[in-house]
């Protein structure tokens, strides 16, 4: 890999060189590796394609998990969250059950991977929201109370410049678990029918400034209410969205806002 000078910049293939952009640089490399056939089928691969299959089923689950917070991620997520959940997968993956290669993804079993998860690694919820609060599932995992006594946000609540509201925000999404399938060669949800099920709901505009005046609840309850079996995950996850009241309306500031993946049921 080597990085291109000058005021010209290419983009695409020249010969063998290949010219790209990565994190805001304009690089070049070599066109290299192994042939695609050779992986596919020399026993010297083996492990090689084990690797592929499982970081290919991490992609897979790490998209489910975000299309189930779909309606949160423009506002909340950070540009490396699609990568950093993919971390988060694979370590769920390894230790799942299974050979290697088809080792299963087991979300409830691995919750500790996912709980404190921050939507935005540098705007995180504890930097901007530390009022006490419960979080609570129904028997049927298809619906969680957020519960918020009586704060002062004074105390509580770290604002950007040119805020003048909050609003707490409440998401709730189910990710099932998932596994390898040797007919497909591919990892399926094991409970497709309310995999990436997701519902948001959030507070009232609340001032900035002094006592909120009155308890928060915020009742998060799935689109027809589908019993989650144990082998899903119902991810519950806080937030805070900062606002600017002018003329009557209020428009959401671009930073500022965090969400957190605060427990799995």
């Amino acid at each position: 890999m080597a990085r291109q000078r000058g005021v010209i910049r290419l983009k695409g293939k020249i010969g063998d060189l290949s010219f790209y952009e990565n994190d805001g640089k304009s690089l070049a490399r070599l066109k290299g590796g192994v042939d695609k056939n050779r992986i596919n089928s020399d026993p010297a691969f083996k492990r090689t394609r084990e690797n592929m299959k499982e970081f290919g089923g991490s992609a897979k689950v790490g998209k489910s998990l975000r299309l189930g917070l779909v309606s949160v991620i423009k506002a909340f997520g950070d540009r490396k969250l699609v990568g950093r959940v993919v971390k988060i997968m694979k370590a769920i993956n390894a230790r799942g059950a299974g050979d290697r290669g088809q080792r299963s993804f087991e979300i409830v079993t691995n919750k500790d991977l996912l709980v404190g998860f921050e939507l935005n690694e540098t705007d995180v919820l504890g930097s901007a929201f530390n009022a006490p609060y419960t979080i609570t599932p129904n028997a049927d995992r298809n619906e969680v109370s957020l519960d918020i006594p009586d704060f002062d946000a004074d105390n509580f609540v770290t604002a950007p410049e040119g805020a003048t509201h909050f609003r707490i925000v409440s998401a709730i999404s189910v990710l099932s678990d998932f596994v390898f399938n040797p007919t497909t060669s591919a990892y399926e949800a094991t409970d497709p029918t309310v995999n990436e099920e997701g519902i948001v709901v959030k507070s009232s505009e609340i001032s900035i400034s002094g006592l909120v005046g009155s308890a928060t609840t915020l009742l998060a309850t799935l689109p027809g209410a589908p019993t989650i079996p144990p082998t899903s995950g119902l991810l519950a996850c806080v937030g805070i969205e900062f606002l600017q009241e002018l003329n009557g309306s209020f428009y959401l500031l671009a930073s500022g806002n965090a969400m957190r993946i605060v427990d799995v049921f």
